[in-house]
């Protein structure tokens, strides 16, 4: 009876759904209060009936009822319970329930906390978000039932989950990456909205703004997220592999990112404005792409779930009909969008400019080496592969010619600034970071590669700039560390995010440049040498675990004779699959992991281990915390509050709206 309730719900859904993209729109264009009024209404009950599909989809799986297909194939009652609840997600058909139910929350907290917006804004908002769930509603139910019945004949017990995503990172990956996801689909509204409407003025930038901005910190959290949970649960040491889902999320980032500083400039000055229209289109529309890449069978990756071409044909429609028609009507509004604000080449407009540029020339490169080997393979022209080399060659000049834009922005006045003053301004400190990044990396490091020498260069580059810009910031202030608390939020959240990318670009730099992996063959009470360590291995045990039979290798680990730690790492086969998993061990640091995969049996006690020594890799997902962080901070500041207030009283002055809206 609860999956029948749960389909019943996810109907129900569909029609609030299909109300949501038609009632609304239709009050806005005629100027009906009262259709424009049930916008809100219908984006509450839509999220109910999602939320109460999701609640059915889980009881099946938590009481193991094997007669749905989809918790046959994705669970078994030697599951643990916690792995049967993120088991939901686990496949095809559930994860895209959770994208639809995510999907129905952003537009009920867009109804919930946009009651300041004009009520034709709201409505179209809300209208636009309908015609998405109408459409991902619909491919759940035509293409991708999870309440599909196994009726008379069903099995005594399921599959079982797939052993790799038997893990607390699918517990919390995949939710956090489709918030980021469908997040970008409240900017992707706002801008359709406004080119319904014809007026492409800062409104619409203002108010997408912190949207955009949470968006992206979901999903700066769930790639950080997916790299940290490989780099432990596949056992190969590593952190990122440009694989081409691992792109999917990587694109719509990169875009996300262009965006947040493109509204900057849009709701600040009133430039740019196409330009940021097109972006927030690209954003949403590479988040579709990501999930048509997952889910269309056309990737053979331990991150996709279908293998159904019909599904892909789906998706592709919907990605097709959605962006082209964003594109077509920004086309014929595009008389309409014109920038206010004129700027000169030095100044912090063009900065923004440049760092779009790059950002989305990032994004290109990172398009063509996914996609160019699937056209390859679809026009039946042979298999190629696009690997790291490729990637390297062309992101790392560009992100690094990124990090040079990002060290000079924020010293740059509004509409113009002194060229020749800021040289004089720059040039110590850029001599100083050149010096600083070399000199550590000849002092300190084994080997000296340039590479890293630029990195850190640039590193202390943009550190160098963001201190000088508080400086300045405090320099009249007679407290100077008082005043700094009472700093704009938004403005603090910017110098922790940039704070968040150079220690990003730190770990990477250094463990990409300096980590040692080495496998060994260890036996019971020998001892290996690996770097400055000396591992020893004490012994090994069988034992059976809730699902699996597992060995487990004792190994000690010592500096110059002192010991360290002792790790713990194991080989697991799990029953019902009989598949093999390697669980790793690791030593963490702030400074450098010891990390440790048992291989093979080799003899009775003789074991392949491989050893890795990893500097410095933990800064890249410490990093991607003070990015969300810094995000966080922006979307909280209270500014937007005043600004709400005081629209919602229908009294918000030009000063008011001013400092609401300053960066």
């Amino acid at each position: 009876m609860i999956p029948e309730i749960g389909h019943l719900a996810l109907i129900l859904a569909l029609a609030m759904a299909l109300l949501l993209a038609s009632l609304p729109l239709l009050g806005a264009a005629r100027g009906d209060l009262r259709l424009m009024a049930t916008a809100r209404p219908l984006a509450a009950a839509q999220f109910g009936f999602l939320a109460l599909a999701f609640l059915c989809l889980t009881l099946s799986f938590v009481h193991n009822d094997f007669s749905v297909q989809y918790v046959a194939e994705n669970s078994n009652t030697r599951l643990p319970v916690w792995y049967r609840i993120s088991a939901v997600w686990g496949g095809h058909e559930g994860s895209l329930l959770l994208w639809v139910s995510i999907l129905g929350g952003w537009t009920l907290a867009v109804a919930a906390l946009g009651g300041a917006l004009p009520r034709e804004m709201l409505a179209r908002v809300l209208g636009v978000m309908g015609m998405i769930s109408v459409g991902f509603i619909l491919f759940t139910q035509l293409t991708s039932n999870p309440f599909d019945r196994l009726l008379p004949d069903f099995p005594l017990d399921g599959r079982d989950l797939n052993p790799l995503l038997q893990d607390i990172g699918l517990i919390v990956h995949p939710p956090m990456l489709y918030m980021g996801y469908v997040g970008f689909a409240v900017a992707f509204s706002f801008v359709v909205a406004a080119l319904l409407a014809g007026r492409m003025d800062s409104v619409w930038a203002r108010w997408s703004r912190p949207w955009t901005t949470a968006a992206w910190c979901f999903l700066t959290l769930g790639i950080a997220l997916g790299s940290w949970w490989a780099y432990y649960e596949l056992g190969w040491g590593g952190w990122w592999f440009w694989d081409p889902v691992e792109n999917a999320s990587f694109m719509p980032w990169l875009i996300g990112t262009a965006l947040i500083h493109s509204l900057a400039a849009t709701e600040k000055r009133g430039v740019f404005r196409a330009w940021t229209a097109l972006l927030a289109i690209a954003a949403f529309s590479l988040s579709l792409l990501g999930t048509f890449l997952v889910r269309s069978g056309v990737l053979t990756s331990v991150h996709a779930f279908a293998n159904d071409p019909s599904r892909g044909l789906f998706i592709l429609a919907l990605l097709a009909v959605i962006t082209g028609g964003a594109l077509l009507l920004l086309m014929l509004r595009a008389p309409l969008i014109r920038s206010e604000g004129l700027f000169q080449p030095v100044s912090r407009e063009s900065v923004l400019l440049v760092n779009n540029l790059l950002l989305v020339g990032a994004c290109g490169v990172v398009f063509v080496g996914t996609l160019f080997p699937l056209l390859v393979d679809v026009l039946k022209l042979g298999k190629i592969s696009v690997g790291p080399p490729y990637f390297n060659v062309l992101f790392v000049p560009l992100s690094f010619a990124l990090l040079a834009a990002l060290g000079i922005g924020p010293l740059l006045r509004w509409k113009r600034h002194d060229g020749r003053l800021l040289l004089r301004q720059l040039a110590p400190w850029a001599l100083f970071s050149v010096a600083l990044g070399f000199g550590l990396t000849a002092l300190l490091a084994e080997h000296f590669y340039f590479v890293v020498a630029l990195a850190l260069a640039l590193v202390f580059w943009v550190l160098f700039s963001e201190l000088r810009d508080v400086r300045d910031k405090l320099a009249h202030k007679r407290r100077p560390w008082a005043a700094s608390l009472d700093l704009p939020r938004h403005y603090k959240g910017m110098l922790l995010a940039h704070l968040g990318v150079v220690v990003t670009v730190t770990g990477v730099a250094v463990t990409s440049a300096y980590s040692i992996e080495r496998d060994v063959r260890m036996t019971v009470g020998e001892t290996v040498r690996v770097g400055s360590y000396d591992y020893r291995l004490l012994r090994l045990r069988d034992f059976d675990g809730p699902n699996y039979r597992a060995t487990e290798a004792r190994i000690e680990v010592l500096d110059e004779g002192r010991p360290v730690t002792v790790l713990a790492p194991q080989k697991r086969l799990y029953i019902v699959q009989q598949t093999p998993m390697t669980e790793v061990a690791i030593e963490p640091g702030l400074t450098r992991d010891l990390y440790l995969a048992l291989g093979d049996p080799l003899a009775a006690d003789s074991w392949s281990v491989r050893i890795h020594y990893k500097p410095f890799v933990r800064w890249i997902w410490l990093g991607a915390l003070l990015m969300a962080l810094g995000g966080a901070l922006t979307v909280g500041d209270p500014r937007y509050r005043l600004l709400r207030r005081s629209q919602r009283a229908g009294r918000a002055t030009a000063d008011e709206m001013a400092d609401a809206v300053r960066i």
